[in-house]
């Protein structure tokens, strides 16, 4: 049990935000009101993918160097949890735009930048799927993900702070300050983000553990 302490927090401190995120009161703001909750939720699953998307990073360096498939697996497997979190931030994302700048997909930047990293992403598994021989596959695909990475930075940090954005913190919009994310908001936030994180860690070790059975289930066939 002391080995999955970190998993006991993970579900502590999701629940933690989710009941605290809808519960406990957030500054009166114009045009954001009540939908400012969703700070709790949207900005965690990025934090959360990009995380995860740097374990891949490292994962596709160690197997280029080392050779060994278990390095593969975690980097193909954590791709594909970052995946989820990416969707998710997409979702997250739409609805609060939708209440707050009246279009779940103005012509923003960041989003565009986002939906076109995912994308990439989603060229990763395709690349994968299309390559059958092993080693061949994992060097290809470890290469692509490096690559990847901070095109993938560049496309949702950097473009949307060089031109017009919407969203807090680009483009010359201010990013929430200590009027916006006040005490109470960040005794919620960061929990939230620390939460997501560790659960997105968790998926990802799940997914692993899988795709090593199945490995070994079918070099036993």
């Amino acid at each position: 049990m002391y080995k999955n302490w970190w998993k006991v927090l993970s579900v502590i401190l999701v629940l933690f935000s989710v009941i605290g995120g809808l519960l406990i009161a957030v500054p009166a703001l114009p045009i954001l009101h009540e939908s400012i909750r969703n700070l709790y939720y949207h900005v965690p699953m990025w934090f959360a993918m990009i995380i995860i998307y740097l374990v891949s990073v490292i994962y596709s360096i160690k197997y280029l160097g080392s050779g060994k498939e278990n390095d593969d697996l975690i980097a193909v497997e954590s791709v594909n949890t970052g995946i989820i979190f990416g969707f998710l931030g997409l979702g997250t994302g739409m609805i609060w735009a939708n209440f707050t700048w009246g279009a779940p997909w103005p012509n923003d930047p960041k989003l565009n930048g986002s939906a076109i990293a995912t994308l990439m992403y989603l060229a990763y598994i395709i690349l994968r799927g299309s390559i059958d021989e092993e080693q061949k596959r994992a060097k290809i695909s470890a290469i692509y993900n490096i690559f990847a990475f901070p095109i993938m930075v560049v496309l949702i940090f950097v473009l949307p702070r060089l031109t017009d954005s919407l969203h807090p913190g680009n483009g010359g919009n201010p990013g929430f300050g200590a009027y916006d994310l006040d005490s109470n908001m960040r005794y919620v936030f960061y929990p939230a983000v620390l939460g997501w994180i560790l659960v997105a860690t968790w998926i990802m070790t799940l997914r692993y553990r899988i795709r090593v059975l199945e490995n070994k289930n079918n070099q036993i066939q």
